[in-house]
């Protein structure tokens, strides 16, 4: 016999919600401390520790229901979402790329559908307000700490350093812990969203909202960042449309773009007064606006002309592109696009990438059709929800934060919440066995990424070796047995190789996680040493036109001419012809 399922009494639940998603979304945007090689694995991997947790007690309190991918918007992202999965176990036996970074890719995208199933079923058992309570809880924490870290990173840098506040690597610019403004002004938008909501909800003191929100919007300015400033237009233009929002929000939301100007020109004559130029000026003064994305976006389309179909496969793009002739290239290491449909068509090709825009599309379609439900409350829920969702989505046609999990993970709950609906009626004698399969998820989530973190040890003794490590070769022998992480092992034996051409095999992972100077150097060098001088002077004719410093000592004999009776060094002579970058899988 059917009955409803008594849903959790919300107050009981808000403590140890709101603490879980601290832990899941706060702490690892203000995790400073990091371990080579990756500035940002820990970060992440907090963040897939935290969302397991989360997820797991979020689970445990669903009652029975129709599926989370019922529905014509849910199904539409978990069918985006596998087909980003299927591309990425796909390339690692077509395209090359490393069985590592294929699962890596692949576990994360699972991650992203089960955060958004979570949320699907939440929002249909009418569970999602005091979820989402949670949920902006644990952004509003993220941004007024990140703010503040901001603040002391531009104002007072002899502050900064250390484990518990990252320094600024960009002179005068705003980086918070996740070490990239872009990054900062993205969490800062989302928390400025997730406090108009606790604010116009009753659950946050409307002078405290208000105050928040400038104190998030300084740091937005100390960004210095162009996405940042685009966002906050678009912050003003919800205020300006949804008429569901509180008056005095409405108002402070249409002023941001006031307050952000008078700001910027506060920030600009306080560095004028301390003889210093405020690095948005710079910002703008920039003689290429667009910091290379122009120039990789051309470089791109001419990728997708060349490879229409079937892409240079997923997480290829920085091999491709590398290995690709382009004179006239930025001279950056891009291992992404920054614009997400040019990501999916280069590296899926065109008809897949086609396939998995129109699905995410609608499945935006339909999120955009629950954003009116009747009751101020949900319609208030939904709205701020969406509002997350078009916010990433914008800022992701411009960079790449969903290649990071704490921003993939939160933008998949939110979108779980839009698509969800209206609250539908539960079957409480079925609740155990329909919600198992979610917990089970979570907990793999959860321990999988605990063991990544074990996993990660053996490559970080490489490169930050403890007193009384073993020899560098054993460890990077022991690195190239890890699992998700072998490809930083490859590197490092690839590099200090004093013949690289001994150590080749590690050349078919680490080439395809990030192509740069160092590695461009010892691959031609060992096709040189293995007498394929035309591989080796096409890599050589690759590096080149990346002008880049770190090159100059490889390039230096070919500023002069060779002794008599000895002939030009490899790297000096251009080769015959151009390959492809499939002659290098």
């Amino acid at each position: 016999m059917a009955s409803e399922t008594t849903i959790p009494d919300p107050a009981a639940a808000a403590t140890p919600q709101r603490l879980l998603a601290i832990l899941a979304i706060a702490a690892p945007a203000l995790l400073a401390y990091n371990a080579a090689p990756s500035a940002t694995f820990l970060n992440q991997a907090l963040a897939l520790i935290g969302w397991g947790a989360w997820l797991i007690v979020l689970a445990a309190g669903l009652p029975a229901q129709r599926g989370a991918w019922s529905g014509d918007g849910p199904r539409a992202l978990l069918a985006a979402l596998a087909l980003l999965a299927l591309a990425a176990l796909a390339a690692s036996w077509w395209a090359g790329l490393p069985t590592t970074l294929a699962l890596s890719s692949a576990g994360m995208l699972g991650a992203a559908a089960l955060a958004a199933a979570v949320a699907v079923r939440l929002q249909r058992a009418g569970q999602g307000g005091w979820a989402f309570d949670a949920f902006c809880v644990g952004l509003a924490v993220a941004g007024a700490l990140s703010a503040l870290v901001g603040v002391l990173q531009v104002f007072v840098p002899e502050a900064t350093g250390g484990n518990w506040i990252a320094p600024s690597t960009l002179a005068e610019r705003a980086v918070g812990n996740l070490r990239q403004p872009n990054h900062l002004s993205s969490l800062l938008l989302w928390s400025m969203i997730a406090v108009v909501w606790l604010g116009d909800s009753a659950r946050l003191p409307r002078g405290v909202a208000g105050a928040l929100l400038v104190v998030m919007l300084f740091g937005v300015v100390l960004s210095a960042s162009r996405t940042g400033m685009a966002g906050t237009l678009f912050l003003a233009l919800w205020g300006a449309l949804d008429r569901g929002l509180a008056r005095r929000t409405r108002v402070l939301l249409c002023l941001l773009p006031l307050l952000y100007v008078l700001a910027w020109a506060g920030v600009t004559e306080w560095a004028h007064l301390n003889d210093q130029v405020f690095a948005g000026e710079t910002q703008l003064h920039k003689s290429d606006i667009s910091s290379s994305r122009f120039g990789i976006w051309k470089n791109t389309l001419a990728l997708i002309a060349a490879h229409p179909w079937a892409g240079v496969g997923f997480g290829e793009f920085n091999f491709a592109w590398s290995l690709t002739p382009f004179p006239g290239r930025p001279t950056a290491f891009f291992d992404h696009t920054h614009n997400m449909l040019l990501q999916f068509a280069v590296e899926l090709g065109l008809p897949l990438a086609a396939l998995v825009t129109a699905l995410l599309v609608w499945a935006l379609v339909v999120a955009i059709t629950h954003a009116n439900p009747p009751e101020p409350e949900a319609a208030r829920l939904q709205r701020a929800a969406l509002m997350m969702v078009l916010m990433i989505a914008v800022h992701s046609q411009l960079e790449y934060p969903l290649w990071y999990a704490y921003f993939l993970l939160p933008a998949a709950f939110a979108f779980g919440l839009c698509l969800g609906g209206p609250p539908q009626p539960v079957d409480a004698a079925a609740a155990a066995p329909r919600r198992r399969p979610l917990m089970i998820a979570a907990l793999l989530l959860l321990l999988g990424s605990l063991g990544a973190v074990a996993d990660y040890q053996r490559v970080v003794v490489i490169f930050s070796p403890p007193e009384g490590a073993a020899p560098l070769v054993q460890r990077v022998l022991e690195g190239r047995r890890s699992i998700f992480f072998a490809h930083h092992a490859d590197y490092a034996a690839a590099t200090i190789a004093q013949r690289p051409s001994e150590v080749m095999p590690a050349f078919e992972r680490a080439t395809h996680y990030l192509l740069d100077t160092r590695l461009m150097m010892a691959w031609a060098t060992a096709w040189h040493e293995l007498g394929d001088d035309e591989r080796a002077r096409n890599l050589a004719q690759r590096l080149r036109e990346f002008r880049n410093e770190q090159s100059e000592e490889f390039f230096a004999p070919c500023k002069s001419p060779p002794a008599a009776g000895e002939a030009l060094p490899f790297q000096c002579e251009p080769p015959k012809r151009a390959l492809d970058y499939r002659a290098f899988r």
